[in-house]
C-alpha cells in the first residue's frame, strides 16, 4: 500500500499553463491538464490508491534520494543512490514563453533518467486517473509506449522500454548502465513525437529560459545580498511558475484540499486568482525588477473592475476569468493523510469582501509611483470604485479570511476601504487632476474615526478583529504598513505586543484564535508571520524581526518551498503548496528587514533600490 509523503518532500515544475508536484521518491503525484484549474490526471497526493501517479524510482527498497533544482531554474533533479550505483532523474516542462517549437512541447512532461555511476535497476508505473480519479481509464500499448484514454482526454507515454498493461496502468522494469540515458515523455491529448535529441534541445532551452528570466532578480543582489538571496530567487521562480502565461493571472497555489490541519476539514481549492493579492504581488515583482509581470498581473486584476460594476466584483476568479466557481466535495478520495473532504471549486466567490477594493487601488497607486500612467478611459472605473466605497463602507462583509459565519464589521475591511480612498486621493493630487475630492476626503475621515473608536480596544490596547470585539487578528498588523498610523504610535505597538502575546507560538503567528464557523483548528499562517517581521523591522526592532524571519526560513522545504501554514510545534508545512502568498511575504520581508537592519546599524544604504526614492515606506523616510 502506498504511503502519503510530507509536503516538504515535493518539488514543483511547470510550463506556465500547469504544474506538477514530484516527490523525492520519483513519483509524480499531482498534475492537472491542460491548465492548473483543469481536472487532475495525477492526484495521488490526495489519495495514493485512487488518485493516479507516474512513478520512476529504483527497484531496490534500500535506495536513498535527494532533490535539487538546476541553479536558477525550475528544472528539478532527483538523485537516487542504490547499492549498485547512482541514478539521476531530471524533470521539466518547457515554459510557454520559451523560444522554439512550442507545439512539440506543449502540454508535455519530460523525464530524463541517467545512470551517473554503476548500474541502475529501475521501475516505472504510469497510472493516469482522469477527472480527479472519477473517470474510467482505458490503457493500451502503442508503438513506442502506451495511451491512457479517459472521458475527457488521453495521456500518452513515450517509453524506451516495453510496458506491461494491467488494470488501467502501465508497468516496466529496466536497467541502465553507467552513462546510459532513457527518456520518458508524456503528453496530453496528442501522441508523443519528441525524440531523445529533441528532448535534450528542449532541456537546454528550458534551462536557458529560466536562467535568463532569473537574471533580472540576480541583478538585485545589492538589495537582497546575504544568506537569504537563494530563497528570494526560489520564491521569484515559484511566483512565475504560478503565473498563467495566457492571462497573467496568478493562482494562490497549484493544489486543492491540502489540509490546514492533518485529519481536519479546512481543505480548500486554491487554484484561482484572488484580487486581494494584487498589492503585495505588485510590490514583490517590482522589487525583484519584474516590471512586466507586475504590470500584466495588475492589468488582469484591473480588467475585472473595468468589466463589472463594483457590486458584481468577485473576490476571486479562475485563471481564465470565470466568476462561477461552484464548490463540490469529492467523496471518493481519502484526502491528504485522510483529511476530508476533498473540495474542488471555492464557494468564497459568492462572498462580499470589501477589502479587495483597497488592495486594487493600493496596487494602482504603487504603479503610478513607478511612472506607469493611468489611461484617461480608466478614470470612470476608478471613480466608480471610490464612489462605491463611499456609499458602502459601513456594510458588513466576510473579510480577508473568508470565514463561513455571519458577516461582520471587520476592522481590516474598513482599513482597506480607507486605503482605497486615501490612495485614490493621492493619485489625483499627484497627477494634478482637476477633480472635486471633498466627498472622498470626508468619508476617508469618517472611516478613520470609526476604526480608531470602534476597531480599537482600550482594555486590550490593541486593534481588534471586528468592531466591538475583544479578539485579536493578525491583519491588524497591516495598519502601519498601510500608513494608517505611524509605526511608533502607542496603539500600533500595543497591537504588535497583543499579537505576539495572543497569536504567536514558537515564533509563528496564527491569523486569529476565535471561532470562525468552521470545525477544527489550523496551523500558523506564514504570511501573517511575515507581516509581524515587517512591522517589527520598521519599528526599529530589527533583531527581533531577524530572529522570526530566520525561524521561518529554516522551515522551508529542502528545495526552498513554502506552503500556506506551518505547525508551530513540529515545523511541518500545512495547507496548499507551494503558496504564492507565502513566497510573496518572504520577498517583501527580506526587503523590509534588509533595509531596516542597514539603517539600525547605520551602514551604507544599498547602492540601488528596487523602489522609487519616495516609495511609501514611512519608517524609512
Amino acid at each position: 500500500m502506498r504511503e502519503f509523503k510530507r509536503l516538504g518532500e515535493y518539488g514543483i515544475i511547470g510550463d506556465l499553463d500547469t504544474c506538477a508536484l514530484i516527490a523525492k521518491d520519483g513519483s509524480l503525484d499531482w498534475c492537472c491538464f491542460p491548465h492548473l484549474e483543469s481536472p487532475s490526471i495525477f492526484a495521488a497526493i490526495l489519495d495514493p490508491e485512487k488518485g493516479g501517479c507516474f512513478a520512476l524510482h529504483p527497484s531496490s527498497s534500500s535506495f536513498t534520494a535527494e532533490q535539487k533544482y538546476i541553479e536558477n531554474t525550475n528544472v528539478l533533479q532527483t538523485l537516487f543512490r542504490t547499492p549498485s550505483g547512482k541514478v539521476e532523474l531530471t524533470d521539466f516542462m518547457l515554459p510557454r514563453e520559451a523560444p522554439g517549437d512550442q507545439e512539440t512541447a506543449r502540454h508535455t512532461l519530460f523525464r530524463k533518467v541517467t545512470a551517473t555511476s554503476g548500474t541502475g535497476e529501475m521501475v516505472l508505473e504510469f497510472s493516469p486517473r482522469f477527472d480527479y480519479g472519477r473517470g474510467e481509464t482505458n490503457t493500451e500499448r502503442t508503438q513506442g509506449g502506451v495511451a491512457a484514454q479517459g472521458e475527457h482526454g488521453t495521456a500518452y507515454l513515450l517509453s524506451p522500454v516495453p510496458c506491461e498493461v494491467r488494470d488501467g496502468s502501465a508497468y516496466a522494469s529496466f536497467r541502465l548502465r553507467e552513462g546510459e540515458t532513457f527518456w520518458f515523455i508524456t503528453t496530453y491529448n496528442r501522441p508523443v513525437s519528441a525524440t531523445p535529441a529533441e528532448g535534450e534541445l528542449l532541456l537546454r532551452r528550458t534551462i536557458g529560459y529560466w536562467k535568463n528570466w532569473v537574471h533580472k532578480c540576480e541583478s538585485r543582489r545589492c538589495v537582497f545580498e546575504g544568506p537569504w538571496h537563494g530563497l528570494i530567487v526560489r520564491s521569484s521562480l515559484v511566483l512565475k511558475l504560478l503565473t498563467h502565461t495566457q492571462t497573467s493571472a496568478i493562482c494562490a497555489a497549484p493544489t486543492t484540499s491540502l489540509p490546514e490541519e492533518i485529519g481536519g476539514v479546512r481543505n480548500w481549492d486554491y487554484r484561482y486568482n484572488w484580487l486581494r493579492d494584487a498589492s503585495f504581488t505588485v510590490q514583490a515583482f517590482f522589487s525583484l525588477g519584474y516590471a512586466k509581470e507586475a504590470k500584466e498581473f495588475l492589468r488582469w486584476c484591473y480588467d475585472k473592475f473595468k468589466r463589472f460594476p463594483p457590486p458584481e466584483i468577485k473576490p476571486l476568479y479562475s485563471l481564465h476569468g470565470d466568476a462561477e466557481l461552484e464548490e463540490e466535495e469529492l467523496g471518493h478520495l481519502s484526502g491528504y493523510r485522510n483529511s476530508r473532504p476533498v473540495r474542488i471549486g471555492n464557494a468564497a466567490y459568492r462572498q462580499i469582501q470589501l477589502d479587495v477594493f483597497g488592495e486594487l487601488i493600493q496596487a494602482i497607486y504603487d504603479t503610478t509611483r513607478y511612472g506607469v500612467d493611468i489611461a484617461p478611459e480608466d478614470w470612470p472605473h476608478l471613480d466608480g470604485i471610490l464612489d462605491y466605497i463611499c456609499f458602502n463602507w459601513k456594510a458588513m462583509d466576510q473579510g480577508i479570511w473568508e470565514p463561513r459565519c455571519e458577516p461582520r464589521h471587520y476592522t481590516h475591511s474598513k482599513l482597506m476601504c480607507w486605503v482605497a480612498l486615501d490612495r485614490g486621493i493621492r493619485i489625483v493630487e499627484n497627477l494634478g487632476l482637476d477633480m472635486d475630492l471633498s466627498d472622498w476626503k470626508r468619508v476617508r475621515e469618517e472611516i478613520r474615526e470609526a476604526i480608531l473608536t470602534r476597531g480599537f480596544s482600550k482594555r486590550m490596547n490593541s486593534f481588534v478583529q471586528f468592531f466591538g470585539a475583544e479578539e485579536i487578528d493578525a491583519s491588524s498588523l497591516l495598519i502601519p504598513l498601510m500608513e494608517f498610523l505611524p509605526f511608533d504610535d502607542s496603539r500600533v505597538q500595543g497591537t504588535v505586543d497583543a499579537v505576539m502575546k495572543n497569536l504567536m507560538r514558537n515564533g509563528f503567528v496564527y491569523r486569529y484564535r476565535n471561532d470562525d464557523g468552521i470545525q477544527g483548528s489550523e496551523g500558523c499562517f506564514i504570511l501573517c508571520t511575515f507581516w509581524l517581521v515587517n512591522v517589527l523591522a520598521l519599528s526599529g526592532r530589527g533583531e527581533e524581526a531577524r530572529e522570526i524571519f530566520e525561524n521561518i526560513c529554516a522551515c522551508t522545504s529542502p528545495l526552498g518551498l513554502l506552503s500556506e501554514e506551518i505547525d508551530p510545534d513540529t515545523g511541518e508545512l500545512l495547507g496548499n503548496y507551494p503558496q504564492a502568498y507565502s513566497h510573496i511575504g518572504l520577498i517583501n520581508s527580506a526587503l523590509y528587514l534588509g533595509k531596516a537592519l542597514a539603517k539600525e546599524q547605520k551602514g551604507p544604504e544599498p547602492v540601488s533600490t528596487p523602489f522609487p526614492r519616495d516609495y511609501p515606506f514611512p519608517a524609512l523616510r
